[in-house]
């Protein structure tokens, strides 16, 4: 490293130090406001998610009536346009000169296009499945680009929003509060107001007129959530880092995107995100089978479960920072992760073997509520601390490249994030075929033979993910250490 004379080191330190109008816009970035209108930008990944998590599998297999092959495929087929869209997303986000700064376009110019195809994926025309099916496809490919061009310039700026270890853990938890909130709010209101029952339909999710206006107060909640992130953010565009001005070619982009893709705990952390999400994503896709099925709940049942997962963000937006600050990040992941899955397996593991109450049992839901509550804070804190981990690979980076590349490591976040669904979504379908489960299924006596069958497929393949997450995470490396010693070094440069 260059040493500094006294004069050069005094005359850096006066440049890099900033004015009083920028120390004022930085100390109002750490703000609760900030985290407040930072964070609100989340619904609309969260509505989305919740739905191509938890409802699309089901709307359109059970109530569409296409195979569960064909919509896994389907959404298979959108994920993987995601692995080449995602990154290039991310280094326009990162390589973006513009008088609103790098990140704000994007996001301004995803909101409306966003509703509206969200809107139209809930309201298939009637055509033949061989039609529909080409129809989620572009729909799906479609919804994921866009809420792309928003998710990772939003995910990127938190890096550029504050560069302290604790704080991130502390501003991700308020990222995770509002994403899981939307979703919340959504199978809320869909399992409370939207999917009503009625004499043809008992059971009001399997009735195709409800989701109508489900996916309108979807596509509305999303354009607003943008709209007021991008906006309470705009002011501190002149104090985020910028880009030099230069014309790369595609030969370039793509040697600095390898080179940065090489970093250690970045590989670390893409390897156990990627199962840990395709796991969660097989869950969330069976979770809504389970229900109907498995444990035989009604919509206003499933409506209180859902219900008692609200604390679940709050807790854990206070948890996490706790536990961040208490332990190393990696320790605090790993014994989170590993909690997590005992609490939340518990039930459908006890009941395949025969100890959990039956259905029906007044024990039942009350059992899966307070286990789903635990369950759901232990899951939520272990996300805020593996994004956390994620925002400190960005300095380890450039202090070994020379480039910040916040929006490229987001993007790869960001299509892992959407593996949720869409890798989870396809496992989901292959392994409801292998049970031979079939499409418009009532509840019943066949239905739980053949869901119990899913789930005995289902529960050693889902496991073993969650194994490959949980011990690829020993190998991250960042400390507070370490990270506090590239932020001197960046510093000194």
């Amino acid at each position: 490293m260059t040493t500094l004379s006294a004069g050069e080191a005094g005359a850096a330190a006066e440049r890099a130090a900033p004015n009083a109008e920028e120390a004022a816009a930085r100390k109002e970035m750490r703000s609760v406001r900030t985290k407040l209108v930072y964070g609100v930008g989340s619904v609309a990944f969260g509505v989305k998610d919740q739905g191509f998590a938890y409802f699309l599998l089901f709307f359109y297999n059970q109530v569409i009536g296409l195979s569960a092959i064909a919509v896994g495929t389907a959404i298979a087929i959108a994920l993987a346009a995601d692995a080449f869209v995602d990154p290039l997303i991310g280094q326009i986000s990162d390589n973006l000169r513009t008088g609103w700064g790098r990140r704000h376009p994007l996001m301004y110019g995803a909101a409306l296009p966003l509703g509206l195809a969200y809107w139209f994926l809930w309201n298939p025309p009637h055509w033949a499945q061989g039609s529909q099916f080409y129809y989620l496809i572009a729909a799906a490919i479609l919804i994921r680009t866009l809420i792309s061009v928003y998710e990772v310039p939003s995910s990127a700026m938190l890096a550029e929003l504050t560069h302290d270890y604790d704080e991130r853990t502390a501003m991700f938890g308020y990222r995770y509060f509002f994403g899981w909130m939307g979703g919340l709010a959504m199978t809320l209101l869909g399992f409370g107001v939207f999917f009503k029952a009625s004499p043809r339909f008992p059971q009001g999710q399997l009735d195709p007129s409800n989701y109508k206006a489900y996916a309108l107060c979807a596509s509305l909640t999303m354009i607003v959530a943008i709209f007021v992130s991008a906006a309470g953010t705009q002011r501190f565009v002149p104090y985020f880092s910028k880009p030099p001005q230069r014309r790369p070619t595609i030969g370039t982009i793509l040697r600095e995107v390898g080179a940065s893709v090489k970093n250690r705990s970045f590989v670390v952390l893409g390897i156990a995100a990627f199962f840990g999400a395709c796991a969660v994503g097989v869950a969330n896709a069976a979770n809504f089978y389970f229900a109907t099925f498995f444990w035989e709940l009604t919509a206003h049942q499933i409506f209180l479960l859902t219900l008692s997962t609200i604390p679940g963000p709050i807790v854990a937006m206070f948890l996490a920072p706790y536990l961040g600050r208490r332990f190393s990040k990696r320790r605090a992941a790993l014994w989170l992760y590993v909690v997590s899955l005992t609490v939340n397996w518990g039930p459908l593991a006890l009941r395949l073997i025969g100890f959990f109450p039956e259905n029906r049992s007044p024990l039942l839901v009350p059992t899966l509520l307070w286990t789903g509550l635990l369950g759901n804070i232990l899951a939520v804190t272990t996300s805020i601390m593996l994004s956390s981990m994620l925002a400190d690979v960005v300095e380890d980076s450039q202090i070994k490249t020379g480039r910040r590349s916040e929006g490229l490591f987001f993007s790869v976040n960001a299509f892992v994030a959407k593996a949720v669904s869409g890798m989870g979504g396809l496992i989901a379908s292959f392994f409801l075929a292998l049970a031979h489960f079939p499409a418009n299924a009532k509840p019943g006596p066949a239905a739980y033979a053949g869901v119990t069958h899913f789930a005995w497929i289902y529960f050693p393949a889902v496991l073993g993910m969650y194994i490959v997450a949980v011990t690829t995470i020993f190998f991250y490396d960042i400390t507070r250490e370490s990270h506090e010693e590239a932020l001197r070094g960046l510093s000194l440069r």
